[in-house]
């Protein structure tokens, strides 16, 4: 496993399997066709909260990784929610595999670019009285995007069912079996 503050390495795009993405970096075209020879050779990406934003080429970055963030747009709440999951649709995707509804304290966005029908929604929340999107999956060639808003706050990702979340959508996005780093999930966690 291997670290980039802004962007990977062309070798590490090379090498990786994955690539979590959770700073806000720069989005152009020249990044925009780094990410999709990465997934067209297979690779998995997974984008959590804040490295959503691409400010004016938000709708380019919604076109690789199913929904992106112009903040000059975007709407957003701190506080309590309920993620709520589409099991109707998606009642059979291993990520959602035992879950029904999480709450947790964090925030949400909306109003982000790009057509969400294209992609499948796993998760949403209600806001100004309407369904948003906050979870989703996007097959992109060989290629696999999971993206998850949750993670403002440092203790969402002490939260178990939400680790359990996030982990599936990597290992889902690295074409592996979504139980693959179960022991994670409860690690360092204190039960009450």
């Amino acid at each position: 496993m291997t670290t980039a503050s802004v962007w990977p390495s062309q070798e590490d795009l090379g090498q990786a399997d994955a690539l979590v993405f959770f700073q806000r970096g720069e989005w152009d075209d020249k990044r925009a066709g780094e990410l999709e020879a990465f997934l067209a050779r297979g690779g998995g990406v997974t984008y959590i909260h804040w490295a959503l934003e691409a400010g004016a080429q938000a709708s380019r970055c919604a076109q690789v990784i199913g929904l992106s963030s112009n903040s000059a747009q975007t709407k957003y709440r701190h506080g309590e929610l309920d993620l709520d999951f589409d099991r109707d649709r998606h009642g059979n995707h291993p990520i959602l595999r035992n879950l029904s509804r999480l709450h947790l304290h964090d925030e949400t966005y909306w109003n982000l670019s790009q057509d969400p029908s294209s992609l499948s929604i796993l998760a949403s929340a209600v806001e100004e009285g309407v369904t948003h999107p906050q979870i989703w999956t996007k097959e992109h060639g060989k290629g696999r995007i999971y993206g998850n808003v949750m993670g403002h706050y440092a203790w969402t990702f002490d939260d178990p069912l939400f680790r359990v979340l996030l982990l599936r959508g990597i290992a889902w996005s690295m074409h592996e079996p979504v139980d693959r780093f179960n022991e994670l999930a409860t690690m360092g966690v204190t039960w009450k």
